[in-house]
């Protein structure tokens, strides 16, 4: 992997710091030069391989339809229609493959998220692997808070950012974010008497009109609250829209899903 080693050289600028209060997110462009991206893709695939692979040995459950199944302390969800063997998400992901267990102490994801976090030290709360492939579907209004509040206690400070391995871009099913909701906090559920449900936001509690397209080509980095309202449309296009989406807390705290800790180095 190519490594930039000046970790200075990407701490948050005052622009950032005003857009992530303001907004809830901002983007870092051409982040990660091509041949990087690549070694990443490749990365990726050789993750879902040996997860599929796992998966034998792992649980299989069914929520709302959707069909998970948990290995080797991940989680695999595939695509949702019945019978489906596309992949759609890992996560985590980073355990799965040397290259990405080692873009998670890169400065340039790090360096941002100590001044989102407003400490040094760091720690891993959860990777994850968003495949996106042609014809994938598209994924709800939500916020993360509401996943992980229950298991943990400082889940204002889990900030997210994306690593984009595809270009984006509204006809693929770019990622979309209301701009400004973070604010509010965790916002209430749709509550619609499914499984999942409540984990999707409820629409009343936020203005449609303020979403805004990441429209990036590959190798950004868009940084985005843990409480900003995000989703995407489907992908009707012919090529996948892969992402990786790493997401950081204080140090010396357990993992979202082996409770074990990775501190940042």
């Amino acid at each position: 992997m190519i490594r930039k080693n000046n970790p200075q050289e990407f701490r948050l600028s005052p622009t950032e710091t005003d857009q992530w209060q303001k907004n809830g997110y901002f983007i870092r462009h051409d982040q990660f030069a091509a041949q990087e991206i690549a070694e990443f893709q490749r990365a990726a695939k050789q993750a879902t391989i040996h997860a599929q692979q796992a998966k034998s040995g792992g649980k299989t459950y069914f929520l709302d339809h959707k069909r998970f199944v948990d290995t080797q302390s991940a989680t695999l969800q595939y695509e949702h229609y019945a019978d489906a063997q596309e992949l759609r998400v890992l996560e985590p992901v980073h355990h799965f493959q040397q290259t990405l267990e080692a873009l998670v102490d890169d400065p340039r994801l790090v360096s941002p998220m100590q001044g989102l976090i407003g400490q040094q030290k760091l720690a891993l709360w959860t990777t994850k692997l968003n495949l996106k492939p042609a014809g994938g579907s598209g994924f709800g209004w939500h916020q993360d808070s509401p996943y992980w509040m229950h298991n943990c206690e400082h889940v204002d400070r889990l900030p997210n950012v994306m690593i984009t391995l595809d270009p984006q871009h509204e006809t693929n099913g770019c990622l979309r974010i209301i701009s400004g909701s973070h604010k509010r906090g965790i916002l209430p559920g749709t509550n619609d008497g499914t499984s999942l449900g409540g984990f999707f936001t409820n629409p009343a509690n936020f203005d449609l009109d303020e979403q805004r397209a990441m429209v990036v080509d590959s190798g950004a980095c868009i940084f985005f609250s843990p409480h900003a309202v995000h989703g995407s449309d489907a992908n009707p296009s012919a090529q996948s829209r892969r992402a990786l989406i790493f997401t950081y807390q204080p140090g010396n705290h357990p993992m979202l899903k082996n409770g074990q800790i990775r501190n940042v180095n």
